[in-house]
């Protein structure tokens, strides 16, 4: 064998020894990589943790849509027709002494006016601007009655008549009208959107709503229940 030929041959054993040793590092590289990347993976798992309802809103902030619809069937709504009293008896009650009044039959937040959920049966009139005045026999002569009847509804009556939604629950003022807000998108969706309001001219209804005390001489009522005859 000459010289030149032993030197290609050992040249090329130390360059397959340098490819060999190259690729057992790769390999070993790649398997310390997938094992970094598993015990990541695993530490993710386990330092996760799964949330749920109250907790999910907390997580990515207040929902007043979600908010609103957990709690209007199966708390609020209930709350204000346990408190409904015949609006009869509550405005006789207001025009007699208005601190008791409240104290008996309404609900007081902070320093807002009172509201009361009250029950009522009267003819129907025109519906003006979204508003519906209601003929009630009993009630003074000057003292009006009207009922929302969308596609606007103000205020914040079905947030505060049950007496079970209070500001410290809320992260913010603006959370707080949203939950509001929500409540009487509700009432427009499952009360007002199949009612004829433009039909309701002369016929007899029976009207269950809060209003919040505002004028004494005009109650504006927000309807949670409405029948006609």
């Amino acid at each position: 064998m000459s010289v030149q030929t032993e030197r290609v041959q050992t040249e090329r054993v130390q360059t397959e020894r340098v490819q060999s040793a190259s690729a057992r590092k790769d390999r070993r590289n790649r398997i310390i990589g997938l094992g970094a990347i598993l015990v990541l993976l695993v530490a993710m798992f386990f330092g996760t943790k799964i949330v749920t309802g109250d907790e999910a809103l907390a997580v990515k902030g207040f929902d007043a849509e979600i908010w609103a619809e957990d709690k209007y069937s199966s708390e609020l709504l209930p709350a204000m027709l346990d408190r409904s009293e015949d609006i009869t008896e509550v405005s006789e009650a207001i025009a007699a002494d208005p601190a008791a009044a409240a104290s008996e039959y309404g609900v007081v937040s902070g320093t807002s006016a009172p509201v009361y959920t009250v029950t009522f049966t009267g003819v129907a009139g025109e519906v003006e601007g979204g508003i519906m005045t209601v003929a009630v026999e009993g009630l003074p002569e000057d003292l009006l009655v009207r009922v929302q009847m969308g596609p606007a509804i103000d205020g914040t009556a079905l947030r505060d008549a049950s007496g079970l939604v209070h500001f410290p629950e809320f992260v913010n003022q603006i959370d707080y009208q949203d939950a509001g807000s929500e409540l009487n998108n509700i009432v427009k969706e499952t009360v007002l959107a199949d009612v004829d309001a433009a039909s309701l001219s002369g016929k007899t209804v029976t009207i269950t709503g809060p209003f919040q005390l505002i004028n004494p001489q005009a109650y504006l009522i927000t309807p949670v229940q409405i029948d006609v005859e």
